[in-house]
């Protein structure tokens, strides 16, 4: 999971989602916490450079892969407080975000599908694309890490200064 910090060094990374990095509509979801201890940007940057990576190395569509995972949650809410009566967050979101990106650049259909199906799983919509599935399953990775690490080190630190017994364990 750290290996999605070496983005900023990354030309040929840089030079797929550059003009969409440069956007204040895209600047913006550093604004907005995703999933307690990131923020939507981080967590979008997360998702889109380990897509491309996975991409890259299966020798698919990394442009579509690393613009479509930047702009898979381009949405201006807190999902933990706004509802719809549309339906669920898992459900709604990803076409707020495809209407938000559909505003912001031109997209094709293999990113329509990314951003539409990256719920996979919570919700019932099969991703056309292998690409589709990269960005849907390293989301639900990153979203998991973003908790998880956090919580790993807090219990570590916490539990530190403990001297366990062995005996006790067994």
């Amino acid at each position: 999971m750290e290996k999605y910090r070496d983005w900023q060094h990354d030309d040929d990374y840089l030079a797929l989602v550059g003009d969409l990095l440069a956007k204040p509509e895209v600047q913006r979801l550093a604004d907005f916490t995703q999933h307690y201890y990131s923020n939507r940007l981080e967590h979008s940057i997360r998702v889109s450079y380990t897509s491309y990576l996975i991409a890259k190395k299966l020798h698919l569509d990394v442009r579509s892969t690393a613009r479509a995972g930047l702009l898979h949650d381009l949405f201006y809410y807190d999902w933990r407080t706004t509802k719809f009566n549309l339906g669920t967050h898992a459900y709604v979101h990803p076409r707020i975000a495809l209407h938000n990106a559909e505003h912001l650049t031109q997209l094709n259909d293999k990113e329509r599908d990314i951003i539409i199906k990256h719920m996979w799983g919570a919700t019932l919509a099969l991703p056309k694309y292998a690409e589709s599935f990269i960005v849907s399953l390293v989301d639900d990775y990153a979203a998991t890490a973003e908790v998880a690490h956090p919580w790993r080190r807090q219990l570590v630190a916490k539990f530190a200064h403990v001297n366990i017994d062995e005996n006790d364990l067994k």
